[in-house]
């Protein structure tokens, strides 16, 4: 398990879940991965979640907004998100909405890269983003599912400097996402009979796959990509019980 008192800029740093139904989602992720919940009041109306594993911050959620998706969102810490969204831009990335700042935590903004994948920028300010990672319970990888690897590589090695180096060959190749000399995040592509827009797949620790299977399907979700052996480990991807996809991985954790 790793703690965390700060974040190089382009480390995954953070992600929240938007949702229908906050009080069930409390309760379904609660029992799946021992999250402690604070509601938080939100200035001028509405209340942001806060999701503690063992005292420490893991992660977020809140009702979901007319029209938005249910969904969660990966967050990259940035030095300045206004200088990141306009470089974006000339790369072929779109702001989904002006920057922002929320209250003293930091100033953010929702982006899309040119395939399609959605994201946040977040720019910390009293908030750094997770005080925990790496772990059971605790955000330990961000997966990008595109339609179109090299442009998405061009993309984000352009905006973040990450290096992309493949580690699974084959039939369905799959490529490390590295920020300096630490692995922070992966990449892979759709497959060809996927109707799932590129998007980004949180996943969350777990200690043990079979028994995060069970008790997701006993909780009302759905796992949609059973446990599936990886280097390092085991993963599956699931459903919770109002939309959102996520996945859960189990194996060989980081600091």
């Amino acid at each position: 398990m790793g703690e965390r008192t700060s974040y190089a800029p382009g480390t995954f740093n953070w992600t929240d879940l938007s949702t229908t139904d906050p009080e069930d989602a409390k309760r379904f992720y609660g029992g799946l991965f021992g999250w402690e919940a604070e509601d938080v009041p939100i200035p001028g109306g509405g209340v942001y979640t806060m999701l503690r594993l063992d005292g420490k911050e893991a992660c977020a959620l809140s009702a979901a907004r007319e029209g938005q998706m249910v969904a969660w969102l990966s967050y990259v810490s940035v030095d300045d998100v206004d200088a990141v969204v306009a470089g974006l831009q000339e790369l072929g990335g779109t702001p989904l909405g002006e920057p922002f700042d929320v209250l003293e935590a930091g100033r953010m903004a929702v982006v899309q890269d040119p395939t399609g994948a959605a994201f946040a920028l977040w720019q910390p300010g009293d908030h750094i983003g997770a005080s925990i990672v790496n772990g059971p319970g605790a955000l330990s990888l961000n997966q990008l599912n595109t339609s179109d690897p090299e442009r998405a590589r061009e993309f984000y090695t352009e905006l973040f400097g990450w290096r992309v180096e493949e580690v699974g060959g084959g039939d369905r190749p799959y490529w490390g996402l590295f920020n300096g000399d630490r692995l922070n995040g992966g990449m892979m592509k759709l497959p060809p009979e996927s109707d799932a827009p590129p998007h980004w797949l949180v996943y969350f620790g777990t200690d043990d796959i079979d028994a995060a299977a069970e008790r997701i399907e006993r909780s009302g979700g759905t796992v949609v990509v059973p446990k599936t052996d990886v280097p390092g480990g085991q993963i599956l991807v699931a459903r919770d019980p109002h939309g959102a996809v996520f996945g859960s991985f189990a194996g060989r954790f980081d600091d």
